[in-house]
């Protein structure tokens, strides 16, 4: 008798993004309902939601969001105010008013060293809250240095990371394979590479995709 096998689910994601981490835990949370949750591998890949931000510039995100929206200071902070409350209704809490706005592309290289460790779940998950709840800058080279030892990422090789190039390559073909599926923002959830998902969508939608995709999965083993 074949057994079935592994149901893919690759997750596009910036670390910034505050629809990635509600749509992260929405995710989790049908997984945790899912009786074939045991045969699920969660894929996390690089995407930037604002590449062009040039690097080493921060900026405040209430600034940013009203530069790049063009909304008056109030609108926006009814915008982030109400991403915080559905954020603290999955048990995140955010401080976007610490929040600082950076280019991604170092965190993003730091994402793949980990996933070389087998860290790299862990290290998405420490880099949206480090951003969204805690004030940190990330792309400040120690702070990165320091959130990767904290989930096992061995500080030499970060360091090394840091003074070059590294898995530039890498964040970069995670972006143009999202491009090949037409994603244009995070985040996006591509199961079993054939239904995709985009947005944080409730984990009642979740759940229902992946007991289809696993359905589906099975007929063809059959």
């Amino acid at each position: 008798m074949s057994t079935l096998r592994t149901l893919r689910v690759d997750v596009w994601s910036d670390v910034v993004c505050p629809w990635c981490y509600i749509g992260k835990r929405r995710l989790e949370a049908a997984l945790d309902r899912f009786g074939h949750a045991d045969e699920v591998e969660v894929h996390w890949h690089s995407f930037q939601l604002d590449p062009a931000h040039p690097r080493g510039e921060r900026r405040p995100v209430f600034e940013t969001l009203a530069q790049k929206t063009g909304a008056p200071p109030a609108q926006v902070r009814a915008m982030t105010r109400q991403v915080t409350e559905l954020a603290a209704a999955e048990g995140l809490r955010y401080d976007l008013e610490r929040a600082v706005a950076v280019n991604t592309i170092d965190a993003h290289r730091l994402g793949h060293l980990a996933e070389a460790h087998g860290l790299g779940a862990r290290m998405h998950e420490r880099l949206l809250r480090a951003h969204l709840g805690e004030g940190e800058v990330v792309d400040d080279p120690d702070t990165l240095v320091r959130l990767g030892t904290e989930v096992g990422v061995p500080e030499d090789e970060i360091r090394r990371m840091l003074a070059g190039d590294a898995y530039a390559d890498a964040v970069e073909a995670d972006i143009r394979e999202a491009r090949r599926y037409g994603v244009t923002g995070v985040p996006f959830f591509v199961l079993d590479r054939t239904y995709g998902l985009s947005g944080a969508q409730p984990a009642d939608t979740f759940l229902s995709a992946l007991r289809t995709a696993h359905a589906d999965a099975a007929s063809a083993q059959r």
